[in-house]
């Protein structure tokens, strides 16, 4: 009988994570238990902040279908915790554990898991990992947490060199990553894709830009890794093109709105990203190059990939592997050159078939021998 899971994730719903895809495909053969992020940063008094403490404190302890954006799979309990996020004491750490226990105890035994197994995707859910009656832990590592913008680096980088001593089993999603850990207990499992979404034509989005122009897309986090100098020098240079970027915007990323040929369109639905994908003519994957973007294996690689069109990426180390379809540059005129000479192009099925065998299913499928190897 497989054995059932307590995951330790970012907040469920909106664009899926790799968590994501991985547990929704592992809860169709076991009962999933997920807790809503506990943070890896001690909230600020900034508005947004100040907002999610709010909806944390204030949510249901478990939330239904109704109640989240994403529709939640059979044998799947969510859970919105209160607690406190990356405490740096000794002291608050305690509180916070023992916060997150009397809300999850309950829970989990009503649940009725069998020999569960703890997963995280969070280092700060490590004083917790060996209290919940699960007897195998797996740390999955998506990112390089002392390089990721927006955490408190001492605190989750102390968190996790504990959890990689309790975990029994460790996950890495890049190359990158896998090198950090002990080899005996890590397995390499990079993203994968959900091809069919992405390589079966769909409609062209309404609100993409059909003026005649080419376009160049991006979808995803416009955060502070992506190169906005090379950006705006090339949307400069290319007045002739249309430049759409999806996805939540930086104060930084909003100045690209001063030009007249790009389009902010905030967040849109997973599901909905191949009416724009599709449609564009290249996309774009214009990172800088930062200790973040070096242990990284975007989601939207093999996504982009899978619809067929040209991809233009600034070089970091997982693109390596599709060097064959998509084309590195290293500075502006090879960007402006790129796009110029693969926006012409039609779709390739050559990157296609690179991508087809990646699958969120065949990835899911590899795990789950693993964790029953445990």
């Amino acid at each position: 009988m497989n054995r059932d899971l307590i995951v330790f994730g970012e907040d469920w719903g909106g664009l899926p994570s790799s968590t994501q895809h991985l547990i929704r495909r592992l809860s169709e053969q076991r009962k999933v238990v997920w807790v809503n992020s506990i943070g890896l940063r001690r909230p600020t008094l900034t508005m947004n902040d100040v907002r999610r403490a709010w909806r944390k404190l204030t949510a249901k302890s478990v939330a239904t279908n109704t109640k989240c954006e994403a529709a939640l799979p059979d044998n799947f309990t969510l859970v919105n915790p209160s607690t406190l996020p990356a405490p740096r004491t000794r002291f608050g750490r305690k509180i916070a554990s023992n916060m997150l226990m009397s809300q999850l105890l309950p829970i989990i035994e009503k649940a009725k898991l069998n020999n569960p197994i703890l997963w995280t995707s969070l280092p700060t859910a490590v004083d917790v990992s060996d209290k919940l009656g699960a007897s195998s832990v797996v740390y999955y590592c998506g990112d390089d947490f002392s390089k990721l913008a927006g955490v408190d680096h001492s605190t989750v980088a102390e968190r996790e060199n504990e959890l990689i001593h309790k975990a029994d089993l460790i996950l890495a999603a890049s190359e990158t990553l896998y090198t950090r850990f002990p080899a005996i207990r890590t397995r390499l499992l990079p993203h994968g894709v959900d091809y069919s979404l992405f390589s079966t034509p769909t409609p062209r989005a309404k609100d993409l830009p059909n003026d005649g122009k080419p376009i160049a897309g991006f979808y995803g986090s416009l955060s502070e890794w992506l190169d906005y100098p090379m950006l705006h020098k090339t949307i400069e240079a290319l007045p002739n093109w249309n430049f759409v970027f999806i996805g939540h915007a930086c104060e930084e990323a909003k100045t690209l709105a001063k030009h007249n040929n790009v389009t902010l369109m905030g967040p849109r639905p997973h599901h909905e990203l191949p009416g724009y994908s599709q449609h564009w003519s290249a996309s774009l994957l214009p990172f800088t190059d930062n200790g973040q973007i070096q242990a990284c294996n975007p989601l939207k690689l093999r996504e982009y990939l899978a619809t067929g069109r040209p991809v233009i990426s600034t070089p970091f180390p997982a693109v390596n592997e599709y060097r064959g379809y998509v084309s590195i540059v290293n500075n502006v005129d090879e960007m402006i050159s790129a796009l110029k000479r693969e926006g012409q192009k039609q779709n390739n099925s050559h990157q296609q078939a690179a991508v087809s065998p990646h699958t969120w299913d065949a990835r899911a499928e590899k795990l789950a021998d693993w964790l029953d190897a445990l």
